[in-house]
C-alpha cells in the first residue's frame, strides 16, 4: 500500500485538491457533498497523472539519484501494476468528478490528465518548452473547482490559472537548475540542460518572478480581494521577485535553492490571503 501511495504523489494530489477548493470557494460554493465529491475526484485524478508519469519514465527515474529510490527504479511495484493502477484511477477520478459536479469541470479534469501524460512527460525528452506544457496542466485546479460550482469560466477564474501557471516558471527553473546533472543523466531536455550556461533560465526566471507580481493583483482589479490583500500582496511578490532575480543574476546553487524553497511557501501564502481576507 505505502509503495502504490508514492506512486499517487500524496503531496501533490492535496496541494490539487486544495487549489481545487479554492476556486470553488471564491466561485461563492460552499461545502456540500458534491464538493467533498469534487475533491476526492480531483485527488484520484493527481493520482493517476503521478503515477503514469512515473510509469513512462521509469527508466529515467532511475537514472536520477533525486528519483532512484522511487518505487518503480527500485521494483517494489511491477510496471504492469503501476500503469494499470495509473489507468484506473485516470477513469475513475473525472467520472466522479463528473457525476458530483457535471460535465465541464470534468472535462477540464480529463483534459488535465491527458496534457500531462501524453504531453508533456514524452515532450520533455524532446523539447524545454515543455515547462509551459506541464505548468498549464498544474494551473488548471483553480479552473475546475470554479466550473465545478458555476458552469463557467469567467475572468475571475482564468486570474486564478495564471497565478499558478506563472508561479511554476521559476519554481521548476530554480529546481531544474539544482539538478541539472541528474536530468542531463537520464536525457530531460529541459532548459539548464539545452543551455547549459543558465542565461535562458536566468532570463526566464526574471521575467516570470516580475509578471507573476502583477498577476497576484489582479484579483483586485477583478473586485475578488481588497486593499488589505493588495497590500499583502504586494509585499509578498516583492519578497519573492527579489530572490527571483539574485538566483538569476548569481545562478548559485544556494540562491536557486532559496528561490525554490520561497516558492513553497508563495502559493499557499497567496491563495490564503484570496481564501481568508481577500474581500
Amino acid at each position: 500500500m505505502k509503495n502504490y501511495l508514492s506512486l499517487s504523489k500524496p503531496r501533490i494530489a492535496l496541494m490539487v485538491a486544495l487549489t481545487t477548493g479554492l476556486g470553488w470557494a471564491l466561485a461563492g460554493g460552499r461545502a456540500t457533498p458534491a464538493f467533498f465529491g469534487l475533491l476526492v475526484g480531483v485527488s484520484l485524478a493527481s493520482a493517476a497523472c503521478g503515477a503514469l508519469n512515473q510509469y513512462l519514465e521509469r527508466a529515467e527515474d532511475g537514472l536520477m539519484r533525486r528519483t532512484q529510490s522511487r518505487a518503480l527504479p527500485r521494483g517494489a511495484v511491477a510496471p504492469g501494476r503501476a500503469q494499470a493502477f495509473g489507468a484506473v484511477l485516470a477513469v475513475v477520478g473525472p467520472a466522479l468528478v463528473w457525476v458530483s459536479t457535471g460535465p465541464l469541470a470534468a472535462a477540464l479534469t480529463a483534459a488535465t490528465i491527458v496534457l500531462y501524460v501524453f504531453a508533456y512527460t514524452p515532450l520533455k525528452k524532446v523539447t524545454p518548452q515543455t515547462t509551459w506544457i506541464g505548468a498549464a496542466a498544474g494551473a488548471t485546479p483553480p479552473l475546475i473547482g470554479w466550473a465545478a460550482f458555476s458552469g463557467t469560466l469567467p475572468a475571475q477564474a482564468w486570474a486564478l490559472f495564471g497565478i499558478q501557471f506563472l508561479w511554476q516558471i521559476p519554481h521548476f527553473l530554480a529546481l531544474f537548475w539544482i539538478y541539472r546533472e541528474d536530468y542531463a543523466r537520464a536525457g530531460f531536455r529541459v532548459m539548464p540542460v539545452v543551455h547549459p550556461d543558465g542565461g535562458t533560465t536566468a532570463a526566464q526566471i526574471a521575467v516570470h518572478s516580475f509578471t507573476l507580481l502583477p498577476a497576484t493583483l489582479l484579483p483586485v482589479l477583478l473586485g475578488m480581494a481588497g486593499f488589505s490583500y493588495a497590500v499583502c500582496a504586494l509585499l509578498i511578490g516583492v519578497v519573492f521577485l527579489g530572490l527571483g532575480l539574485r538566483a538569476s543574476w548569481t545562478l548559485a546553487h544556494c540562491d536557486a535553492r532559496r528561490l525554490f524553497l520561497a516558492s513553497l511557501a508563495y502559493l499557499p501564502l497567496i491563495f490564503g490571503l484570496l481564501f481568508f481576507g481577500g474581500v
